[in-house]
């Protein structure tokens, strides 16, 4: 369609519209404005050049953002993970402090194009995505993922309906990851979650809601993640109480909502929210517990204290919240809650740290994390906390052959997680990692046994049930895995693909093919869990559209080895393995 404005044609047309611009660029032009530019002017000449080879162009230079046209949505989402590869491999030969990085974000629709270039309504949301993308993301529209999750082996991560500026109605946003390994474990929302699936607990259920860093040093920030982790973790033990898990807790982290409707999104009936605020000496934390309810304060509290006093605090915090709910603390239990104190308090604030990276579950957090918590044993040998956590990251090695050696990392967690169980057989920790190590080295008995022991000390850990069902379905007791997913998905509301993954095991060994379907077909990263959805359709006899699904995998997966995939396989029962060959065999694998 044509029209004409002050006698300038435009024209109509539908494209993937990308918009990317410089982090902290007002930083470093004030600090060297000359090289500053000349290394922005020859990374876009590259982006230009880059952007061709993906049918793209670039349209406009603004300052320092690109803005760029692709002709489809899979073009551009390759065109904006590249995009950062190449600022990366730019960067290698600069200071940290002067390395020129990305966001971007990218939207699919009608656009008008003029001489001067294009516009509209869809132009702006591209521009806002990237407002709001973490430093070198790619943040995309539902319009775009739709149109990329099953062509493209990416991570999706949902974010939610995002209210971007001056656009009328929310936008909902996913996170891509070009590094897909990973991507599974990290915790996200899911387009058709609604809370009011979830009945409320009949204990006292509680969120506790990312505490704020109130001192203005964005570096700070890890120390109030931190430390609302370790209040979750410590509330967690208590059988009596019901607490949402961090990753779901976590995602309010951005957003300035009512308590009383994060509750309600959670199905919970008490959250608490906080800040903290640190100086070079001392820390001021304030905490609160409300009623959704009644929207009423039941308790806050300020403690302004010596930062070597950080430890009393958690502990006050957490009795605080127990008492508030009215449960009662038995004794035993009281003292499974002090966590060991490390005799470095620089060891804890490198725990911390540690924590930071994580959950982020790439190879490069996974690093920086495992550098962090070795840092804390080095301070402290005896830190069992620091050791079971850097046993996870080798484990995490291991899944992903992060490492140059993947079997080291599987031995070397072994004896960080006997390690950490001997030095606080208290922390549930230290089980957990030993249970996944037992796992894959077939040692079935040993891993549920792992499992059970960390469970018993710390019952609301959504991840360890879903670790322990992993290890059920494993060893052939699928029907109690999936009583134990179902209890990690009402603990952990925005789940990670994982659990999808772990349930979708179960129900395949059951022979429940269309609940696999089901399953595998909610998780957000639908390349990963490929082989299982052709099997199942193989099983049910729906020839046709499992070989379609082989196709896509085998596009996503151009390595893949079935034989290799059979000999890693942990199952306790070769029945088991061998019914799961048969439906990739027949999908044509």
């Amino acid at each position: 369609m044509s029209t004409t404005i002050s006698d300038i044609p435009i024209t109509q047309r539908l494209g993937a519209v990308l918009f990317a611009d410089v982090v902290g660029y007002s930083r470093l032009m004030s600090e060297n404005e000359l090289d500053t530019y000349n290394e922005l002017k020859a990374l876009i000449s590259l982006l230009e050049a880059s952007c061709a080879k993906y049918n793209g162009r670039v349209v406009e230079v603004r300052g320092d953002g690109i803005l760029a046209l692709f002709e489809t949505a899979t073009s551009a989402v390759e065109f904006g993970v590249e995009l950062h590869q190449i600022a990366s491999d730019q960067n290698k030969t600069r200071a940290q402090d002067q390395r020129i990085t990305f966001r971007a974000g990218i939207h699919l629709g009608e656009i008008l194009i003029d001489e001067r270039g294009i516009h509209g309504d869809n132009v702006n949301i591209a521009a806002r995505l990237q407002e709001i993308a973490e430093p070198e993301r790619v943040y995309v529209s539902s319009a775009v993922y739709d149109q990329v999750c099953n062509r493209l082996r990416f991570g999706y991560e949902f974010l939610g309906p995002k209210q971007l500026k001056n656009i009328m109605n929310p936008v909902s946003t996913y996170c891509v990851r070009s590094e897909v390994a990973g991507a599974t474990m990290a915790g996200t929302m899911r387009p058709d979650l609604k809370g009011d699936i979830f009945e409320r607990p009949d204990t006292p259920s509680v969120a506790v809601l990312p505490f704020s860093s109130s001192g203005g040093d964005e570096s700070d920030s890890w120390i109030a993640e931190g430390l609302t982790d370790d209040i979750i973790m410590n509330l967690s033990k208590f059988r009596n109480l019901f607490i949402i898990a961090r990753n779901s807790s976590f995602f309010f982290r951005t957003q300035s909502m009512p308590p009383k409707e994060a509750a309600q999104k959670l199905n919970v009936r008490y959250v608490a929210r906080g800040s903290v605020r640190r100086s070079a000496s001392r820390i001021r934390i304030s905490a609160e517990l409300i009623d959704a309810n009644t929207e009423r304060t039941i308790w806050g509290e300020r403690f302004d204290r010596k930062i070597d006093d950080i430890f009393d605090i958690l502990d006050e915090v957490t009795e605080c919240i127990v008492a508030a709910t009215a449960v009662m603390i038995e004794s035993h239990e009281k003292q499974r809650m002090i966590q060991a104190i490390p005799n470095d308090l620089e060891a804890y604030g490198s725990v911390l740290q540690g924590q930071h990276h994580i959950f982020k579950y790439t190879r490069n957090d996974n690093r920086k994390a495992q550098n962090f918590y070795q840092s804390a044993l080095e301070r402290d040998e005896g830190y069992a906390r620091a050791a079971a956590a850097l046993s996870r990251t080798l484990n995490i090695d291991w899944r992903y052959s992060w490492a140059e050696e993947p079997s080291q990392s599987l031995e070397k967690a072994l004896m960080l997680a006997q390690r950490a169980i001997e030095l606080d057989p208290t922390d549930a920790r230290g089980f957990g990692e030993l249970g996944y190590v037992h796992l894959y080295r077939k040692e079935h008995d040993a891993a549920i046994q792992s499992y059970q022991r960390a469970l018993a000390l710390n019952p609301n850990d959504a991840d360890m049930h879903s670790d322990f069902a992993d290890a059920l379905a494993h060893s052939g007791d699928n029907e109690t895995a999936i009583t134990h997913l179902q209890q990690a998905m009402r603990l952990n509301p925005y789940f990670p693909d994982q659990y999808l993954w772990h349930l979708g095991g179960a129900y395949y060994n059951l022979r429940r093919y269309e609940d696999v379907i089901e399953t595998v077909n909610k998780m957000n990263n639908p390349t990963e869990g490929q082989r299982m959805l052709a099997a199942s359709y193989a099983q049910l006899g729906q020839t046709d559209m499992a070989r379609l699904i082989r196709e896509k995998h085998r596009e996503a997966h151009p390595n893949f080895s079935l034989a290799r995939w059979t000999t890693v396989q942990p199952d306790r029962l070769e029945e088991d393995t061998q019914h799961f060959v048969e439906g990739l065999k027949k999908a044509g694998f």
